[in-house]
């Protein structure tokens, strides 16, 4: 075997599929969706992928209530919170099996989760992921903001921090979680939740998450952010075919699947 740049091994197999099948992309827009419900949900995608003989990419985009969770990189020492101000602040803590750091979920942050065949379309997942970081920084453009990425560091950096969290799993050669994307949250508890893996450049000051409100220093509505992100996510994943759909058939409706007006984010 080989590697690619970020070591993932990458096998000579003749048995490897053939990668010339065009994916179909399917993007479901869900509103704001209870954590425990998208796991749910992502477990029923990930089993049903696994059992596809056609590529097809599924992108759930759905906003989370309040809550930090904890990926492989991160730990409790990442959350400066002590436990009575995390009662205080209503936050509980889920430890998560995908990669990345600590991730502190609002309103106003877009959760972006790929469920994506990596066997079906040849991917390594490095590759995934650069496929991944190239989408998100180019939806990023699409919005007039400049998004930065480091080799060997994963997520997407602007002048005012971290812009893009990024942390996936794969089971079962099926890529799952994703990216989760800083629009317009408050951000006032975001300085109790340390950036990690930080900034590769030590002198950067971007120790902390940032928002494209600040980037933009404008109004950044979640509705430009979401068909953005649908444009430049089927590019960056080579699908010229998309489909776009309200809510999912397997989770549950609810006023709390619902998204908020954009004029409440102001």
């Amino acid at each position: 075997p080989t590697s690619d740049p970020l070591g993932t091994a990458i096998m000579s197999d003749p048995q490897r599929p053939d990668a010339t099948r065009e994916p179909v992309a399917e993007f479901r827009l869900l509103g704001r969706v209870p954590f425990d419900a998208f796991l749910a949900l992502q477990s029923r995608l990930v089993y049903e992928a696994g059992g596809m003989d056609e590529p097809r990419i599924v992108v759930l985009l759905c906003e989370h209530p309040d809550l930090i969770t904890v990926g492989r990189a991160g730990s409790r020492g990442h959350v400066r919170f002590s436990n009575d101000q995390l009662k205080h602040e209503q936050l509980a803590i889920r430890w998560i099996s995908r990669g990345g750091g600590c991730v502190l979920h609002a309103p106003g942050q877009l959760a972006v989760y790929p469920i994506v065949p990596l066997g079906l379309l040849g991917w390594t997942v490095g590759e995934y992921l650069r496929r991944l970081q190239r989408g998100i920084v180019d939806g990023f453009a699409e919005l007039n903001i400049r998004g930065e990425t480091s080799v060997g560091s994963f997520g997407v950096w602007g002048r005012s921090g971290l812009l893009a969290n990024v942390g996936v799993a794969v089971r079962g050669g099926i890529a799952c979680h994703g990216a989760f994307i800083n629009v317009n949250p408050a951000m006032r508890r975001y300085a109790f939740v340390e950036v990690f893996p930080p900034h590769p450049d030590p002198d950067s000051g971007k120790s902390v998450m940032g928002c494209l409100l600040a980037e933009r220093q404008a109004t950044v509505r979640m509705t430009g952010v979401r068909a953005a992100l649908v444009k430049t996510l089927s590019a960056a994943f080579a699908c010229e075919r998309c489909h776009m759909f309200t809510g999912h058939p397997w989770l549950a409706s609810g006023p709390e699947n619902a998204w908020e007006s954009d004029a409440n984010r102001a």
